[in-house]
Formats: structure tokens, sequence, C-alpha cells
């Protein structure tokens, strides 16, 4: 049987000839519109998409539908490809047990942008919303990592601040609008929601917003910042980029032909706080952990950062070296296998907070598990991209604190060293490397002109501190780790730091 096009008329259909979950709740004009989401991509559609669907399928929750929403020239792409398909898609989730199939239908509507800036501001204004949530990447944020503040030189910032321009360009534009003509309906401002694997998300959002509106309205600022809310939040799930095989594969395995499917693993993991300023969904009933405060989101956060992208980053770096492509091919070599174990136990787990029923051991267990997913197609790249906000913020504060208590850190020394030899862009084979970076002529310069010296990138002073760069044995043992990697190549130097 040729595979059906993927529509509301035919689900019926689909799901009479294979084992396809798909949503048996109202949509369209009988329910509402309670979220508008900025950022429709890969990973809103295999994260809070997934949790409301699963609110609106099991817990008749019909208040909270998406409202999807595209800023840039690109979402035309997501644009026609939900709206082709009564913003259905299908969410395949893969693990070495086998592939399931959701369609899911918790979208419900798409605004583009470019075409009507006015609907997208009166849609966030709309009585009926309660939360704007956002997955719009760190650049989305205009936020200055040395400074803290606003890029108020951008450009499109610039655009948008000129009272002049009522047609916003920025996430901030359109929110700084929508929260002015809500305030003048008399209306509670909307929860803004951020779901960026950013930490202190929603204390980012908060300010980068309120510095805006500062500029253009201070009375409307106060107003923001004394009654609108931005939980701030921890999110985790591994959703590689869709490729062409994924839709070929639910095409035969399920026949369902999807524009735009979504290809994700069985774990996802969402904490946050409890800080909403007109309502929430009842989240916790579909396995949000719901908390008090923002301590108790880092608490999670510095588990997740640590552990499994601290992890990430040996098997990205190393892993490419190496020349492998896949995290699951990385995972099945016994030697990365047991240096990421020793890592996490050894280095890493003494540094990280006690959570109440919160088992580190079996997080561990969890993550080589989801590491090793053969099924996922999970490719290095994808991981390596952007190391200048990884590596500092990933690897670098767990040895810091390994030096105020002289604790072991040659492993973490290691996985940094991989990082700093990857920059040159070749591999141990002498093929070429495609670093991606923000940074990546200042980096890839001083990498090369300092070779196995790591004091050229440690005196990146907006990268690396201070407790660093005077440690004497942090910089012995980084040294040792870059001249082995020069020398023999990572999978010859593995040994070494492995008991």
């Amino acid at each position: 049987m040729a595979p059906l096009k993927l529509n509301q008329k035919n689900l019926p259909q689909i799901c009479a000839a294979a084992p396809v979950q798909f949503p048996s709740y109202p949509r369209g004009d009988a329910v509402k519109e309670g979220i508008v989401h900025i950022g429709v991509g890969g990973f809103h559609r295999a994260h809070l998409a997934v949790y409301v669907d699963q609110l609106m399928q099991h817990h008749g929750v019909t208040d909270y539908a998406i409202c999807g929403v595209g800023l840039q020239p690109w979402d035309v792409g997501m644009r026609d490809a939900l709206g082709g398909q009564d913003h259905l898609y299908t969410a395949i989730e893969r693990s070495a047990k086998g592939s399931v199939a959701k369609v899911m239908g918790s979208i419900n509507s798409f605004l583009f942008a470019p075409d009507n800036r006015e609907a997208v501001i009166a849609k966030m204004a709309h009585p009926d919303t309660h939360i704007v949530s956002l997955t719009i990447t760190e650049s989305g944020y205009y936020y200055n990592e040395n400074t803290h503040e606003l890029q108020t030189e951008n450009p499109d910032i610039q655009h948008d601040l000129d009272p002049a321009n009522n047609a916003p360009k920025t996430t901030f534009g359109f929110l700084f609008h929508a929260m002015d003509r809500r305030r003048q309906q008399g209306l509670n401002p909307f929860t803004v929601m951020s779901c960026d694997n950013m930490q202190g998300n929603g204390a980012i959002t908060r300010n980068m917003l309120v510095s805006f509106a500062r500029i253009r309205n201070p009375e409307l600022a106060e107003w923001i910042n004394t009654k609108a809310h931005f939980p701030n939040a921890m999110v985790d799930r591994i959703t590689p980029q869709t490729s062409p095989a994924d839709k070929v594969s639910l095409a035969q395995e399920f026949g369902i032909e999807d524009a735009w499917p979504i290809v994700t693993e069985p774990f996802m993991q969402w904490v946050i706080e409890d800080h909403f300023s007109d309502g929430r969904p009842p989240f916790e009933k579909v396995g949000v952990q719901i908390v008090k405060n923002v301590k108790n989101v880092e608490e999670f956060e510095k588990h997740k950062l640590r552990l499994l992208n601290g992890s990430h980053a040996i098997i990205a770096y190393g892993g490419q070296l190496a020349g492998y492509k896949y995290v699951h091919e990385v995972m099945q070599d016994p030697l990365f296998n047991k240096f990421i174990w020793q890592l996490m136990q050894e280095e890493t787990k003494p540094t990280l907070p006690e959570i109440d029923g919160v088992s580190i051991d079996d997080y561990c267990k969890t993550l080589v598990e989801r590491f090793s997913n053969p099924t996922i197609m999970d490719q290095l790249p994808r991981i390596c991209g952007g190391g200048t906000g990884k590596i500092p913020q990933f690897i670098m504060p767990t040895i810091a604190e390994a030096i105020w208590v002289t604790g072991p850190f040659r492993r973490l020394c290691f996985t940094a060293a991989t990082w700093f030899h990857y920059i040159n862009g070749v591999d141990d084979n002498g093929k070429k490397i495609d670093v991606q970076d923000p940074m990546l002529e200042e980096i890839q310069t001083r990498a090369r002109i300092g070779g196995t010296n790591p004091m050229e990138l440690l005196n990146i002073k907006n990268l690396f501190g201070e407790d660093l760069r005077s440690d004497q044995r942090f910089i012995k043992t980084i040294t040792t780790a870059l001249e082995e990697i020069a020398r023999d190549g990572v999978l010859k130097s593995l040994p070494k730091y492995i008991d």
C-alpha cells in the first residue's frame, strides 16, 4: 500500500494500516490556543509540543493548544510543511527495541511573521494566550555573555528600539508590543517561558526584555518587571536533524508521508520553576518536574551540564579526532566507553549536589544507554559546533572546583585538550575537520600558534578564568594531554587515562 499523506482526513486510514499513535482529542476551533511558541524547530516538536500533546490526549486539556510562530525568513519551510498537513507531524522515537511513531496534534496553527507581523502581536496579546514560549537558540536572545547586557548595537535590535518602527523583527520587539497591548487592555502579562538549553534561561529572558523595554518605555518595563514571570528551566531530549532517509523510513515502515517528521529518543526531561503569571497547564501530570525555585532548577541543571554535556565533549571532540562519525560509534569503542564512565564517576560526580529522590549513579547509567542508542544516528559535528560556548561551561567549572579541593581532574583535562587540538581542523588521520564556531578565526589562530602549549587559548579572558591560568597542576596536566594527543593521537593516548 502506498504511503498516505499526513493530514486530519487521512488519520483514521493511516492508523488502521499501521501501529501509529494519533491524537483523538479535539483540534481546530474546538480548542483554545493558550501557548504561543516562537521557534518551531525539531527540539520544540520533540519536547514542549509532546508534553502538551500528552496533556490533550490523556488529561482532556483543551485550553493550552499551541500556535507556532516563525519570525525568520527561513521559517517559511516549517510554515509550508505544517500548513500542508493540518499542522500535524510525526514524532519517531527510536531505540534498540525498535521505532514508535506518534502523530502529534498539539500545534494547532502557525503564524509566519514576515507575512503579517500584526497578527503575531495580536495573538500574543489575546486573552486566551497565557504563555509565550521560546526556542530561539542563544543568538536569539541578543545577550552579551561578557557584559550580561542586551546587544543594543545589533541592527535588528536597533530597528525594534526605534519608536518609528512598529513592525518588529526580533523576539523582544514582538514581546514588547504584545505586553504593551495587554497592559492597555487590563490583562495580566503572559508568562515568557524559555525552552532553550541555556543556563539561567528565564533570568536572561527577563533581563533582556526589561532592558529592551526600559529604552522604549520605562513605565512598561516596570510593569513587566513587577508582574510578568519568566520561569527558569532545564530541558533535555536528544533530537538530531531530520534527514531525507528519516522520511523514507517513516513512509516504508508506517505508511506515512510527512513533509517534516522529527526523530528523537524515548527519554525526555523538563525541570521548571513553578513561576507563572497567568496560569499554566498541569504539566506535572505528564512527568514534568515542577520545582519551587531557581536553586532547584540549578541543581538539576548542574547534573545535566556536567554529566551529559561534559561527556558529550569527549565524545564529540575526541570522537571526531579519532575518525568516528556518530555518537553510538564512539560508545561502541571500549576505550571511550570506559573513559566516559570513569570521567562521570570519579571526577564529575564528586562536584555535584545531592537531590532528593535522584540517584546520580542511575542517571549516569541512563546517559550511557542514551549515548549508545544506535538508532538515533546522532552525528558528531552537530555536537562539536560552538565549542567556545561549551568547554568553558561544561568542563572548565568542574576543573575549577577540582582545583579548589585538589581533586582528580586528569580526564577532564584530557577532554579539554581534545577540544584545544580539534580547533586546528585536522583529525588524527590527517583528514580536514570543518570547525564551526563564532570565534573560529581567533581560536584557530591561537591554537596553531600555541601548538601543545595551552596558554595561547587559556589567555582568552572572556572564555577562561585566572583560576585556571594560575594553577600549575592544571597547566602541567593539560599540557601533557595536548602533547600526547599531538604525538600519538586520541586512541593511543586514552589508555593512559583509564584505570
